[in-house]
């Protein structure tokens, strides 16, 4: 039996160095050759903070194109943008009826993001809240086997298994019960200038941020001014020398020319190291930027792909929806 996976990236700004080695990369290589793959941009996710509209679209269109760009391939796997299908919401609600209060305000990403907006003097919207429910309806409509997802994740996933295995029991068998599958290389690239913090692609700080669509100047410069740590042995340790730990993962993901412990004992400076980390970014960003610009040249074939993805989704979507509809009491359309 094939195994179906199902990830998403929200479209809350530019993708990062980050997403690609920690994600897009496994997708692309991987995931959607050993797997039914679905991808999705999920552009809901990107409403429970205050946003531009505008800016919302603009970044679900760029993350989709993207995808493509990266190399993943609608002939292989399902690319789609989470709003087109209308099971994620109709899923979400009736998870929600599954959850309690006190699961949602112990997940730690409510907790940071409500403490960031209060902080700041905003209001906390109730989807911050219970957006998880909705992360898990998303999993869990397509019977999703496995769901790739960066270490920050992995709680989302927990719960979305709690979820499964709880309607199961209580309203009979209707969802497959997932499994998170972490990358087993570069599953966290950090900030260039807080190598203690992530390579988040909506920090307000973006000097220490690789963007995929950065032109070669611009990431070579941030990866040239990363922060380094004190003294001048180069070694891969992630609490003493978090900076050159960060710089040297970077380089082994890039270039797949040894483990970071190997490459750190090849070198005898940081510059070195920061000049062919440099150029190792570079060098992999480059066949993105180029296919990104020809895909933009023709839009009309990223609304297609997505406009068939959203239609195959659907369909597979539909049946696992209507079954829990009818579990859990909900009378059935005629």
């Amino acid at each position: 039996m094939t195994t179906r996976i199902f990830s998403g990236i929200k479209p809350t700004g530019h993708l990062t160095l980050g997403n690609y080695l920690g994600a897009l990369r496994q997708w692309v290589t991987v995931d959607q050759h050993r797997a039914d793959a679905l991808f999705c941009v999920v552009d809901l996710h990107a409403l429970t903070v205050d946003h531009d509209p505008a800016r919302v679209r603009r970044l679900s269109r760029q993350v989709a194109t993207l995808f493509l760009a990266a190399g993943l391939d609608p002939a292989l796997c399902t690319l789609f943008v989470q709003s087109h299908v209308d099971e994620h919401t109709r899923l979400s609600y009736v998870l929600e009826c599954t959850a309690s209060d006190g699961e949602m305000r112990r997940m730690i990403q409510y907790k940071e993001k409500s403490a960031k907006e209060r902080a700041t003097g905003g209001s906390v919207r109730l989807s911050l809240l219970t957006y998880p429910v909705l992360m898990a309806a998303d999993i869990l409509a397509y019977g999703a086997d496995e769901v790739p997802v960066g270490d920050d994740q992995a709680q989302h996933v927990e719960l979305t298994r709690d979820l499964a295995v709880r309607f199961n029991q209580r309203y009979g068998h209707t969802f497959t019960v997932p499994k998170a599958v972490l990358p087993t290389v570069a599953a966290r690239v950090m900030d260039l200038q807080d190598p203690t913090s992530k390579m988040g692609k909506s920090h307000a700080d973006t000097s220490g941020i690789v963007y995929l669509l950065d032109e070669p100047d611009v990431a070579r410069r941030k990866v040239m001014r990363a922060v380094t740590d004190s003294g001048s042995e180069v070694v891969h340790d992630r609490e003493a020398q978090p900076g050159i730990a960060n710089l040297l993962e970077i380089l082994a993901a890039c270039t797949g020319d040894g483990g970071p412990a190997e490459l750190a004992a090849r070198y005898s400076s940081y510059g070195a190291l920061k000049k062919d980390t440099a150029e190792a970014v570079v060098e992999t960003l480059r066949p993105i930027r180029e296919r990104h610009a020809r895909l933009c040249a023709d839009p009309g074939y990223v609304d297609e792909v997505l406009r068939a993805g959203a239609e195959r989704a659907r369909g597979l979507a539909r049946p696992t929806v209507d079954a829990a509809y009818e579990a859990i009491g909900l009378l059935p359309a005629r």
